[in-house]
């Protein structure tokens, strides 16, 4: 066996490839499939894998108000549990490429503005029904039709028409759209039996789990899926969610061994997790950030001199250092950043100037304190972050008041309802998706309430220009426009601070969310 394909083998075993990919450039090497294959069953016996036993994730952000309808997932929770039993056309790959999951191949017209779905035939959902374009159809119909309440509304908003001819599933656009199969990598366009129309919380997909007991916002146990489509992914019999919002009690269970692995490592302890026997820490760099957000038609927010005088007021590099402890970077009131392929990174930093500060803040009249609500489940050390946004903001002469929210219910009761409050976004797969999913003015999720025309024109400019360099430079506009005028206040993009146990093996490169883009458990396996 070749040094070459021993280390392709070894990387496909450790989750860095998948099986598919691993073929392919074992075939490259002039490598037979069989011969393939045992040089992957060696590297695989090699790290001890075992084929089936339980993986037990203490994962943080759930809720009891959780939904498993995928339209209303809004946290990492329902996110991971929607990874379980279902999927959506296409999904990113390690390097930020897509993977065709549930559609076998795509293509578009010249311009973009057609998009050709190939569905995988075969495939059923975990009821026995054969899985057709025609849920496909029905599945993107319900999240795109005006009224929607998904979060994946703003993504679809372009779409003129759907189709189904034969195996194929056909969107036309009312205009080009070259990110189109990016933004359907949505977590919450996840192909249910007739769309999710008529039962769309029953949990049923094509997923390489099955749901078979759960308690919303508390714990969720899968089986795996007798009928799944795909070989490559899903190794344990049974997969456990265990929802441990507190950031010392799911840490202290990583540690005991009561579940094998955990996200949202508090980067502040990271370092002594690292530390700690038979535990591996996994830091990777994202487009996910910490922010506050402002409701920009709600009183005082309205006035932009406020919110520029708060925007000025935090001390962005104290927040970087004392809330992150170097497991991410400075923001800068935009919600993109180096993660994307088309970010410009001339836009001038904005730091802390107490004058500038209290000079909007003179100019807007305000006068008395101003809420900020805050929780630990709305990101790690959030009320810490929080405080020292109080502390920096009161040298400006702007009283803040901090109100520590309950972590149960804080993404239906706080988040996208109350005017000022500590939130996070995971980031998104390209700049269209992030804007037309949180700042569109149209967006379900647009939880500043910033509503721009102009803004708006220059979103459907971009996403109908096909030279890259243009494209950019409408995208530095719209950061601008967002910086300057919205309600968001981004200190920080925050690494993803995960961590696992001896007991599992696996773990490889993502894009996307956390845990692997919350692949981990399925493409992770119990070591032997």
């Amino acid at each position: 066996m070749s040094d070459q394909l021993r280390y392709l083998a070894q990387l496909a075993a450790r989750g860095s490839m998948n099986r598919r990919g691993f073929l392919g450039r074992a075939g490259a090497l002039g490598v037979t499939a069989a011969t393939a294959n045992l040089a992957f069953a060696n590297a695989v016996r090699a790290q001890g894998a075992v084929k089936g036993g339980t993986i037990r994730v203490g994962i943080q952000g759930g809720a009891t108000t959780d939904s498993l309808d995928p339209a209303l997932a809004a946290n990492s929770t329902a996110a991971q549990v929607l990874r379980l039993w279902s999927e959506p056309l296409v999904e990113l790959t390690a390097d930020g490429g897509l993977d065709a999951r549930l559609a076998e191949s795509f293509s578009s017209n010249e311009d973009g503005s057609v998009w050709s779905f190939k569905i995988r035939k075969g495939v059923t959902f975990s009821n026995g029904q054969a899985m057709t374009p025609e849920d496909v159809r029905a599945t993107i119909e319900r999240h795109a039709t005006e009224g929607s309440v998904s979060g994946a509304f703003g993504l679809l908003r372009d779409i003129s028409a759907l189709s189904v001819e034969g195996d194929q599933f056909i969107i036309t656009l009312n205009g080009p759209n070259a990110d189109l199969p990016y933004l359907l990598t949505d977590y919450h366009l996840m192909i249910q039996p007739n769309g999710g129309k008529d039962a769309p919380d029953a949990a049923i997909g094509t997923g390489p789990y099955i749901l078979k007991d759960h308690q919303k916002g508390v714990q969720y146990t899968f089986e795996k899926n007798p009928d799944y489509w795909d070989s490559d992914l899903g190794n344990a019999a049974t997969i456990e969610l265990v929802v441990i919002n507190d950031d010392n009690a799911r840490i202290a269970a990583l540690q005991s061994k009561d579940v094998d692995m955990v996200n949202r490592v508090p980067p502040k302890v990271a370092h002594l997790v690292q530390r700690l026997p038979g535990v591996t820490l996994q830091a990777e760099p994202s487009a996910g950030h910490y922010v506050f957000i402002m409701h920009c038609d709600t009183e005082p927010f309205d006035n932009k001199d406020l919110r520029l005088a708060l925007k000025y007021a935090m001390n962005r590099q104290e927040m970087v250092d004392k809330i992150l402890f170097g497991y991410g970077s400075l923001g800068n009131d935009s919600p993109i950043n180096a993660s994307y392929p088309l970010f410009s990174d001339d836009i001038e930093k904005r730091s802390y100037d107490p004058d500038k500060a209290a000079a909007h803040y003179k100019a807007s009249g305000h006068s008395g304190p101003i809420l900020l609500r805050t929780s630990d489940n709305s990101f790690p050390g959030a009320p810490d972050a929080a405080a020292l946004f109080q502390a920096s903001a009161k040298a400006a002469g702007i009283e803040i008041e901090l109100k520590r929210e309950p972590n149960d219910g804080y993404w239906s009761d706080v988040w996208n309802s109350k005017p000022f409050c500590t939130s996070y976004w995971g980031g998104r797969a390209t700049q269209d998706a992030m804007f037309s999913t949180a700042y569109l003015s149209t967006a379900d999720w647009n939880d500043t309430r910033f509503f721009n025309d102009s803004f708006d024109q220059m979103l459907v400019a971009a996403r109908r220009e096909l030279d890259e360099a243009k494209r950019k430079a409408i995208y530095r506009d719209m950061s601008l426009v967002v910086r300057e005028d919205g309600g968001l206040i981004c200190p920080m993009f925050n690494d993803f601070v995960d961590a696992t146990s001896e007991r599992v093996a696996g773990w490889g490169p993502s894009k996307g969310f956390e845990l692997m883009n919350f692949y981990a458990p399925m493409r992770m396996w119990v070591v032997g």
